[in-house]
């Protein structure tokens, strides 16, 4: 897959061979680095996915997330799905029903659904929290594995899951698994980007890793900012600013004749 953007045949193809690595973007300069870094797969969700954002995405394959309560017929959603394919998605992520989703994969478009936590259904399975932990949890998130399989999806977001739970389900299932927080048995590991880089606020999830601290890099950053604009407005008060250099020149007699010409 070297030098060129991988297929949804290529991907299946890893399975078994490597793990994937997977990160959710949000803008271009984070989409272009992890190209850069050699990312496998990137999430990018359907507002700020744009020609920019695939031009700034390189070789990585995007999987392009459909609003869920934005969007709302399975009408709503395919529609999203061609204009997200036409800017050069190369699937989608759905979390609506298991019909829409069979609408998508029925019209030839690569589908990724979502088992294990899924936020925006999280009041299901009792909040922000791990799922499967018992027997009848694990059973439930191995039957929306099949179930997504049987609606002809490709993938599933596989979120929260003990790992041994996730390592008996991805032996059983022809869905490229994309685990966060589910251990390492996925096909693919997937982080946020805004984690990975260290600039979450408030709780950061077990599963998160963090590489860098842009937290205290954009702190200094505003400190900077603070502390430029109040040199600027101390410069407007005493009157050093603006200064001879930041002024357009007239001509005496240019001016003079201005003078004489206005009324």
């Amino acid at each position: 897959m070297t030098g060129k953007r991988p297929t949804v045949a290529d991907i299946r193809a890893l399975r078994g061979v490597r793990q994937l690595t997977m990160l959710y973007v949000e803008t271009a300069e984070e989409a272009a680095a992890a190209a850069a870094a050699g990312i496998d797969m990137l999430s990018i969700i359907a507002p700020v996915w744009t020609p920019e954002m695939r031009a700034a995405a390189g070789s990585c394959f995007v999987q392009v997330g459909l609003l869920y309560g934005e969007l709302v017929t399975a009408e709503d959603y395919l529609r999203a799905a061609h204009a997200a394919l036409r800017i050069g998605g190369d699937a989608v992520y759905c979390a609506a029903s298991l019909n829409t989703v069979r609408a998508l994969a029925d019209d030839g478009i690569p589908v990724v659904g979502h088992v294990g936590l899924i936020p925006s259904k999280a009041t299901w399975t009792g909040g922000f929290r791990a799922v499967g932990k018992t027997a009848d949890q694990a059973l439930a998130v191995f039957a929306q594995v099949r179930a997504l399989e049987d609606a002809g999806a490709f993938g599933a977001e596989i979120e929260v899951v003990p790992d041994r739970v996730a390592a008996e389900i991805a032996k059983r299932t022809s869905l490229v698994l994309l685990g966060m927080g589910a251990g390492p048995h996925a096909d693919a590991q997937y982080l946020f980007a805004e984690d990975v880089l260290g600039c979450t606020r408030g709780h950061r999830p077990r599963h998160a890793k963090v590489y860098a601290d842009f937290a205290a890099e954009y702190a200094r950053l505003q400190t900077l900012r603070e502390r430029a604009f109040e040199a600027f407005k101390r410069d407007v008060d005493d009157g050093t600013y603006p200064a001879p250099q930041h002024i357009v020149p007239i001509e005496d007699a240019e001016f003079d004749a201005f003078l004489t010409a206005l009324p």
